[in-house]
């Protein structure tokens, strides 16, 4: 039994392939060359057209006879394309031989353009010079037109890059803005003591929650407070602002900084009671300034105890223990402490974006330790020397300080020496 037997479907398709070749070897050279999918024609070597084939005729819209002997190539292109076969195709031709895959525009039907790509090679005879130039055009429409779109939809992508990096440095400056309207502009002088202060920013594209003031109570009085409110974004930026519009009316009512800060857990609590929990830790204190020295009452919720840079070279922590988070609780417990500030002595006020910093190859804390090993070494020189270095600490950590920092330090400037007496 033959295999066409056992396959019936087998057999049927082997006919149809034999069909389909039975009429390929029946097309006349002749046909395939007229009807073939590209155009084609000859060229004597000064362009004048000696054969063309009917598919570029029919592109054309022109007739054989209007074409063959009367039309040199060049004629059936547009004007840039005239301008480019005269530059740079012929040329190339003369020079190479033969060029290939050359967009050019020739004119078609109703004065129309059509884009195409040419290709041309130059017959040479048995002497080698050259006869004829023979020549392939492609229909090169849906190609254009693809190359169209990628070109706008580049065009569409760029325009859309560069709407998007314009909005995000409108919005950093806003941003800018905002922030620098929760702090103040500059800090006020303040007779038998120096200030210094430091904000900086882990992203200008979100807003922090770090915050510090410094503000007259009256003639003898000033009152300080450095915080930090959870979160980031425009809803910590109002926590932060309801916060330090709240201390600066609190203390006026009563300067006591435990007192003050109760006031303030008690507004963050009945004001974020809905389910959206915020709250924030804070340091508040009031300076007395002295003879020679200047007094510090304080009080902590929830914050990093401050540190003393004394005139002797050494640091030590001002212990605030128990002072619970500002606004999580009805009732909030705050740890108050005092000191004496005496010439040469600094203040230290922080937020946790200085001690959380990620350090080393471990990527471990700063840490509390750390910071006042670095304070010890500095010089005690003031506020201004003190914050200086500790600026250039947090730009040494790189990309391990991810969180906003603040810093404030208050001091006493040191005594000038007395020159000796001559008599």
């Amino acid at each position: 039994m033959h295999r066409s037997d056992q396959h019936p479907d087998r057999g049927h398709g082997r006919e149809a392939t034999d069909v389909a070749f039975t009429s390929l070897l029946e097309d006349s050279a002749e046909e395939l060359y007229e009807q073939a999918p590209c155009g084609y024609l000859s060229t004597l070597m000064d362009g004048t057209i000696a054969k063309i084939n009917t598919t570029l005729l029919e592109w054309l819209g022109l007739s054989r006879h209007q074409v063959v002997g009367r039309m040199r190539f060049a004629d059936l292109l547009t004007v840039g394309g005239k301008l480019y076969h005269e530059t740079h195709f012929a040329p190339l031709l003369q020079m190479n031989g033969e060029v290939s895959g050359i967009a050019l525009d020739i004119k078609i039907t109703d004065g129309q353009r059509m884009p195409v790509l040419v290709t041309s090679k130059v017959k040479t005879g048995d002497d080698g010079g050259p006869l004829l130039v023979r020549t392939t055009i492609f229909d090169a429409r849906d190609r254009r037109a693809y190359e169209t779109e990628l070109l706008r939809g580049r065009q569409a992508a760029e325009e859309a890059r560069r709407q998007a990096e314009a909005d995000r440095e409108r919005l950093q400056e806003a941003l800018a803005v905002l922030q620098q309207s929760l702090l103040p502009a500059e800090l006020p002088t303040i007779p038998g003591l120096e200030a210094a202060s430091y904000y900086h920013t882990a992203s200008p594209e979100l807003l922090g929650g770090d915050f510090y003031d410094l503000f007259p109570l009256d003639a003898d009085r000033w009152a300080f407070f450095l915080g930090d409110v959870c979160g980031k974004g425009p809803q910590a930026a109002a926590v932060t602002s309801l916060t330090r519009y709240t201390l600066r009316a609190a203390v006026l009512h009563d300067p006591d900084p435990v007192t003050v800060l109760t006031t303030l857990n008690t507004v963050l609590h009945e004001r974020y009671t809905s389910g959206d929990t915020r709250y924030c830790t804070a340091i508040f204190g009031v300076l007395h300034p002295g003879d020679e020295h200047v007094s510090v009452h304080l009080a902590s919720g929830g914050h990093p105890s401050a540190l003393i840079q004394r005139a002797d070279g050494t640091a030590h922590y001002l212990p605030t223990p128990g002072g619970m988070l500002i606004g999580v609780l009805p009732q909030a417990q705050f740890t108050s402490a005092r000191t004496r500030l005496l010439p040469g002595d600094t203040l230290l006020l922080y937020t946790d974006g200085l001690t959380e910093a990620r350090t080393g190859p471990g990527r471990e804390l700063y840490g509390d330790d750390a910071l006042r090993t670095f304070t010890a070494e500095q010089s005690a020189a003031g506020p201004e020397a003190l914050i200086t270095a500790l600026a250039a600490l947090l730009a040494g950590f790189g990309d391990g300080l991810d969180d906003d920092t603040a810093l404030l330090a208050l001091g006493v400037p040191a005594l000038l020496p007395q020159p000796a007496s001559t008599t």
